[in-house]
């Protein structure tokens, strides 16, 4: 069933969307992103002077172009309000978005500069994560930020206090999940189980393709 987030109903009629070869916008994230393209500068600017939403979508396929020579977009996305913002010289924008959903669009037909599609919010089911899968997932996440942290000393990954286990999932695959094709299916992925056993193998995986092997050569 969808999600009831009132002060989005008329956002969500024409959400404006933002295409993106690599980035994925997670409920709950935090995404800064700079503002370039003229095409991209008129939408913040829309998206500013209304419900100051828009959708992040993931490209998959670049090279799928349709007639207009825009690329397929995936069509469960991100929706995210513009929380910050700072108007730079040329029309620029560096802005701070924070995920509110997860969405499925239908494109509406393009109207210039930038593209559009109706939204419907997609609320995960309330389905119980056992406690076992929430520390196999915590366990995953700080093994591999441990090991991304002895490679860049910047490196900070946090918990949220009292988190839910979906919560937790999406800001694991945020943060810590490389892929954008993986990131992806987890933001498509509604069941909170399923979700968070498959961040946790998304890590374990990582963890062990990143991690130096030792033993004794033969």
């Amino acid at each position: 069933m969808p999600a009831k987030l009132p002060d989005l109903d008329r956002a969500l009629e024409a959400l404006p969307l933002f295409p993106l070869p690599q980035a994925v916008l997670f409920p709950g994230a935090m995404l800064p992103l700079h503002i370039f393209e003229p095409r991209y500068r008129a939408m913040i600017r829309a998206a500013l002077e209304g419900g100051r939403v828009l959708a992040v979508v993931l490209v998959p396929s670049p090279d799928e172009v349709d007639a207009h020579g825009h690329p397929a977009l995936a069509h469960v996305a991100g929706l995210g309000e513009i929380v910050d913002h700072a108007e730079l010289a040329g029309g620029r924008y560096n802005i701070l978005l924070r995920g509110r959903a997860r969405v499925r669009l239908r494109e509406l037909p393009f109207e210039a500069p930038f593209r559009r599609a109706r939204a419907e919010i997609l609320e995960p089911p309330a389905f119980d994560v056992a406690p076992a899968d929430v520390t196999a997932l915590v366990s995953a996440a700080t093994a591999f930020a441990s090991v991304v942290k002895k490679r860049d000393k910047s490196f900070e990954f946090r918990f949220p206090k009292d988190g839910t286990p979906s919560l937790l999932a999406d800001l694991c695959a945020h943060h810590l999940v490389l892929d954008a094709q993986e990131r992806q299916a987890v933001l498509e992925t509604l069941d909170p189980l399923a979700r968070v056993r498959r961040v946790t193998r998304a890590l374990a995986v990582q963890r062990l393709a990143l991690q130096p092997t030792t033993g004794v050569a033969n």
